[in-house]
């Protein structure tokens, strides 16, 4: 599912397909040392709205193949996609029986509360050894979530519901779509990293995410601009795992004389792969939940979902949506193609980029999978 979502500068190159030149940027590109490549959290496997009572969705999570299915009783289910019988992929073709789910080649059945095997139809005993692996996983804020630990511990923490969208008083106004082929720590670290704020996100939204263009002059469009003033910090024992960065934005106008749209935002990094992004602004509060999910190395699947309270007016929440979306497409073209530097050259400004890195290394463990540079790995 590739697009040309940061790979602006490679539609112009000659005549081959654009995938086939992403294949070939991403086989030459110099990745780094990198960190781990799954840290230890919570993911989103798919959106709530994706899966009805009944149905089964193959998932790619940390290079593994899952089966998400929803029992008759409402509850989600993760479990291995293949079949411990003779490897049959219980996601594609499986069926659905109760909080069970049936595999299409022989018709062994797995209970989705533990992945047991509770019936074989053509055997009068079931063996004790037959289950197939059972995710743990919970359901809030929209999405189905998969806990994803390298030394097998049950989850270190819980994840927060927002309220007003437990409770239905806020209206989801829409969702955005984004794959990003770049380490997943990339994503959050920009959120310690002010200075980016101050250059990338600077320009109007209306030049477009095209790093191409977006830096050019324009007397149409240089009129507006985005000014940004924000603070990162971590909280303590026991929310550890989650960082808070504040940001007051407007959009300037002339050179900053009048300033319009006037939000505030507060985001919640909950882990390494949940973020919460809080908006006030005169016209109503909302909330961003953005997901990012590791679909294997150096592939990120990114999820942004908006509600909004009642007074945030349709319009407004659509122009927010849009204007989230460009942003991180800005961000998208710098990531896709991007060296990680494990040893950056900072300046006392950056210090926040250095206190973030300390601050994500607790979502690795001794056993957290490396990644080998080999040529066939960057060939998507």
């Amino acid at each position: 599912d590739m697009t040309e979502v940061g790979w602006g500068c490679l539609t112009g190159e000659g005549r081959a397909p654009l995938t086939e030149k992403i294949r070939e940027v991403q086989r030459l590109r110099r990745t780094g040392n990198l960190p781990p490549i799954y840290p230890n959290g919570w993911f989103a496997a798919v959106e709530s709205r994706q899966l009805a009572r009944g149905q089964v969705v193959p998932v790619q999570m940390f290079g593994e193949s899952m089966a998400v299915f929803r029992g008759e009783d409402g509850v989600a289910h993760v479990t291995d996609a293949y079949c411990p019988h003779i490897g049959a992929n219980l996601a594609v073709g499986g069926v659905v029986k109760g909080n069970c789910i049936e595999c299409p080649f022989h018709g062994w059945l797995f209970r989705g509360s533990d992945g047991a095997c509770v019936h074989i139809p053509y055997s009068a005993k079931v063996p004790k050894t037959a289950r197939v692996k059972r995710w743990e996983s919970c359901e809030l804020n929209g999405f189905v979530f998969v806990w994803h630990d390298a030394e097998g511990r049950s989850p270190l923490w819980v994840l927060p519901e927002v309220p007003e969208v437990a409770d239905g008083s806020w209206s989801f106004r829409g969702r955005t779509v984004h794959h990003v082929l770049a380490h997943i720590q990339e994503m959050p670290e920009n959120g310690a990293d002010l200075a980016h704020l101050g250059h990338l996100h600077v320009p109007s939204i209306f030049k477009g995410s095209d790093l191409r263009h977006v830096f050019a002059n324009s007397l149409l469009l240089d009129f507006a601009k985005h000014s940004w003033n924000g603070e990162w910090q971590v909280r303590s024992t026991p929310e550890s795992h989650i960082a808070d960065l504040r940001v007051t934005h407007a959009f300037a106008l002339f050179g900053g004389k009048f300033k319009l749209f006037t939000m505030t935002v507060r985001a919640e990094q909950i882990g390494p792969g949940v973020v919460h992004l809080h908006f006030n602004t005169g016209l109503g509060s909302g909330v961003l939940v953005q997901t990012v999910t590791p679909m294997e190395a150096l592939r990120q699947r990114v999820v942004h979902q908006f509600y909004s309270s009642k007074s945030f007016i349709a319009p407004y929440a659509k122009f927010v949506l849009l204007s989230e979306a460009r942003h991180f497409e800005r961000d998208i073209m710098i990531w896709n193609n991007k060296q990680y530097m494990s040893q950056p050259l900072l300046v006392s400004e950056d210090r926040l980029i250095l206190r973030f890195r300390r601050w994500y290394n607790q979502f690795y463990s001794e056993n957290s999978p490396k990644f080998t540079f080999k040529k066939e790995n960057m060939e998507w």
